[in-house]
């Protein structure tokens, strides 16, 4: 994975604990059990036991029994909620993702995000997104863009949803669909 950031700056004291927190932070409507973060973050369930147990005691993340599982969310009234959401957005939120993942693909000349998830990042009130619209202005491969929405779907646990827009064919703007497994090309 590509990174366009420094690891975990120094405010956190891993890139782990910060993913982990990024994980709870960022998608705040979802509820874990500690084994789908170590799942979604690539660890060991032991690595993630302690800081479960560091932020439960400060109070930022509330555990509750669900059978053998306990389930993880992070406490909203808590008054760091805010500030903690904002810092992690800005080094592991969308527009991070979708740079890292989409920058480096040839003949991509502008890269946006638009539609609901813009909107309320703009402050505009409406409904949670509940998917990223990404509009790429240039000529770049259709199956690099679709690799590119795919792996920042994985990352941001949300569907990313390509626009291709090609200015050398008059400007206009055409969804592209994902390519069929089996095209050939010559």
């Amino acid at each position: 994975m590509r990174s366009v950031r420094p690891p975990a700056l120094p405010i956190f004291r891993t890139e782990t604990q910060a993913r982990f927190l990024a994980a709870l932070y960022l998608r705040p409507d979802r509820s874990w059990t500690l084994a789908d973060l170590a799942r979604e973050l690539g660890v060991g369930a032991s690595t993630l036991h302690p800081e479960v147990r560091r932020l439960e005691e400060a109070g930022l993340l509330t555990a509750t029994a669900v059978g053998r599982a306990r389930v993880l969310s992070i406490d909203q009234s808590h008054p760091v909620t805010r500030p903690l959401t904002e810092i992690l957005s800005y080094l592991y939120g969308p527009q991070v993702v979708i740079a890292e993942e989409f920058g480096s693909i040839p003949k991509t000349e502008l890269l946006f995000i638009f539609g609901s998830w813009a909107a309320r990042h703009h402050g505009q009130t409406g409904p949670p997104p509940h998917d990223i619209d990404v509009l790429v202005v240039g000529d770049a491969d259709r199956a690099k863009v679709y690799a590119a929405a795919d792996r920042a779907q994985g990352r941001l646990g949300m569907p990313v949803n390509p626009v291709l827009a090609n200015p050398t064919l008059g400007g206009g703007v055409r969804r592209i669909d994902p390519p069929d497994q089996g095209e050939s090309h010559h």
